[in-house]
């Protein structure tokens, strides 16, 4: 079995979509501050595995708006909650030119093995995240998976999704427009599961 760990049950739709063995694993770890993703998503990878002492998938996403130097980023979460999702499509009309923006997934696996990284033909795969040691010096390496969607923001519209679907566009409709079906098509989040996927299946 793998855990899948997150605390957004929308998540998980999406991962069954792509794996169907997930099972979620409510587990809110401790996040560090990163400018960047991938260092989240190791670091909440081992403490997941340490928690579990079982496989794991640990999702960290954000939405990065170009004008605003990819803020909110790693903090979207935050913002989402503190600011709201409509005011931050307020803040950028009336602030930025261009809408310009991306939707990112970091997808952190740790199983407590010496894993060897993925090599994408783009590079955009070829990521192995700092080891660490536990302190009995046993080492967790944590392989890390990216989807990046550029798209562009927008007032809300659609009722589907969650989190900053509704002012997320691309290929012409928002994510909350889409069906579940369609969003995966499109999905950052897919990206990153499908490039999991096809690693951990070469592994078996």
């Amino acid at each position: 079995m793998l855990r899948y760990v997150t605390t957004n049950p929308g998540k998980v739709l999406e991962a069954r979509a792509r794996l169907p063995a997930v099972e979620q694993l409510d587990f809110d770890y401790p996040e560090i501050q990163s400018p960047d993703l991938g260092p989240i998503a190791a670091a909440g990878a081992r403490a997941a595995y340490r928690h579990v002492n079982a496989p794991v998938l640990v999702d960290d996403a954000g939405l990065f708006v170009a004008g605003f130097d990819g803020f909110p980023g790693p903090y979207s979460s935050f913002v989402e909650t503190t600011v709201g999702v409509e005011a931050v499509s307020r803040l950028c009309a009336r602030e930025l030119d261009e809408m310009d923006a991306s939707f990112r997934c970091v997808l952190g696996y740790c199983d407590g093995t010496d894993l060897d990284a993925p090599h994408g033909e783009s590079g955009e795969n070829d990521t192995h995240a700092p080891r660490v040691d536990d302190d009995d010096g046993n080492s967790l390496p944590v392989v890390l998976f990216e989807g990046v969607v550029d798209g562009q923001i927008v007032s809300p519209r659609g009722s589907g999704g969650f989190g900053y679907d509704p002012i997320f566009e691309v290929a012409g409709a928002t994510y909350a427009e889409m069906s579940p079906g369609d969003k995966n098509d499109h999905s950052h989040r897919g990206q990153a599961l499908d490039a999991f996927a096809d690693w951990h299946d070469g592994r078996s």
